[in-house]
């Protein structure tokens, strides 16, 4: 998916410079915390068995830090590198958000990485993430491939209906 940013070309050298930092700061916190380790996410999963608290740890760090910096951030008429923010505006939970979720979860459990603890282990070689991380181009490909068509064929057929 790409943004209203990169469709128009505005991004600046600032913008690319903190989204670099922000990646960097992403892999360090993940390689600090262990969770490019699957043996740690899968042990978390594992509710009925050894479980390991260790990732309520990680995300309560991160939902803690988001809460107080969104309070901070967002009342700014714009952020300090950008002309505008740009959120999410969607507000409906629908089958596409619950099926996407389903199957994240899916594979997670079954894996124990999601796609940036996969890079990160890959390019830092503490695990082995390759295979995951092929069927997860595979499966962007195919939602690409198989969803997207359908949903531009869905909001053409919208927008040419008479109101």
């Amino acid at each position: 998916m790409t943004s209203d940013r990169t469709q128009t070309g505005q991004e600046s050298w600032t913008e690319f410079l903190m989204i670099f930092l922000a990646g960097i700061l992403f892999g360090f916190g993940l390689s600090l915390s262990q969770m490019i380790n699957p043996d740690r996410v899968l042990g978390f999963l594992d509710l009925f068995g050894q479980w390991d608290p260790t990732l309520l740890f990680v995300l309560g760090g991160a939902v803690g830090v988001t809460v107080v910096s969104f309070r901070l951030i967002l009342p700014r008429p714009r952020p300090l590198l950008s002309p505008r923010f740009y959120l999410p505006t969607a507000t409906q939970i629908d089958f596409p958000l619950l099926a996407g979720a389903t199957l994240f979860g899916m594979g997670w459990g079954i894996a124990g990485y999601c796609p940036g603890p996969g890079w990160v282990s890959l390019i830092l070689k503490s695990g082995n993430p390759l295979l995951f991380l092929v069927a997860f181009v595979i499966g962007s490909f195919t939602y690409n491939a198989v969803a997207k068509p359908k949903a531009r064929r869905a909001d053409r057929s919208s927008a040419s209906v008479p109101e």
